[in-house]
């Protein structure tokens, strides 16, 4: 069977490296690959898949355009956007494994006593953070942002009052202590706020994983706090993503090492 994942740029994707990881323990012969595919081509690409693909792994700039191409699931539908696309006989599903991608990470590194959250960002993964702190009993999110006015952040609030969440909204790098500050800014977005940001915060988690460190997980680290990263989101996410399209459950921790080790690779290369 054939899997892939598909983006623009997708060259940089980490999923080869974890679903070839995945395969090997347990011990499937499957293909996995990058796939290139330009911004509005998401759908003529899947019409041309045959029966020997399962499904596809789904990243920018498709995530929106997947939902229309199957059944969306319950997180696809209230989010907007999916990552997951699962292919049989009888239709094709559409999945987001990012908020249980959210709730695995932070699991994994034990950041389990959590209450007030300071999110820096309110786009599609600030939401999809969101329902994962909402799934996790959260009592209080509020979110540090450059435009209050913009639709993003009125589509987080619109979400945060679907859930019933108190949330708040105030501009990025305002000092404040929080359980868990959780940046789903591109790299190096905070870094201007890093210092005030960390002051007074239980734990980090910074969507991204390379080029990694971030100074504000370096700074988190520094403070010894506990710092979950793009990686662990990815490998977290992953493991459901591996469950849908492959129907069998791998270890996040062979998923994060398998990651590491391609991460370095690439820096030695």
């Amino acid at each position: 069977m054939r899997c892939a994942v598909v983006g623009h740029p997708v060259a940089h994707s980490l999923s080869p490296a974890l679903y070839c990881a995945a395969y090997a323990e347990l011990g499937i012969d499957w293909t996995f690959d990058a796939v290139d595919v330009p911004g509005g081509g998401l759908g003529d690409f899947v019409s041309r898949l045959d029966s020997s693909w399962r499904g596809l792994a789904v990243t920018m700039p498709h995530k929106a355009a997947v939902t229309a191409l199957g059944s969306p699931d319950q997180a696809v539908k209230r989010l907007g956007v999916g990552n997951t696309l699962v292919l049989d006989a009888d239709g094709a599903s559409v999945h987001n494994t990012d908020v249980s991608g959210f709730i695995r990470a932070l699991e994994y590194r034990h950041v389990d006593e959590v209450a007030d959250v300071v999110m820096l960002g309110a786009g599609a993964t600030a939401r999809a953070a969101l329902m994962a702190l909402n799934n996790l009993g959260v009592e209080r999110v509020t979110a540090q942002v450059r435009d209050a006015e913009s639709p993003s952040v009125a589509a987080w609030l619109k979400m945060a009052d679907d859930l019933g969440l108190v949330v708040g909204v105030e501009a990025l790098g305002t000092p404040r202590g929080a359980d868990l500050v959780l940046s789903t800014l591109p790299p190096g977005q905070a870094d201007t706020w890093a210092e005030a940001l960390v002051e007074g915060a239980g734990a980090v988690l910074d969507v991204a994983y390379d080029p990694w460190p971030t100074k504000l997980s370096s700074m988190a680290a520094a403070a010894n706090l506990t710092v979950v990263t793009g990686l662990d989101l990815l490998a977290g996410q992953a493991v459901q993503q591996i469950d849908y399209l492959v129907g069998e459950t791998v270890d996040l921790g062979l998923l994060l090492a398998a990651g590491e080790a391609e991460l370095n690779r690439r820096r030695m290369a």
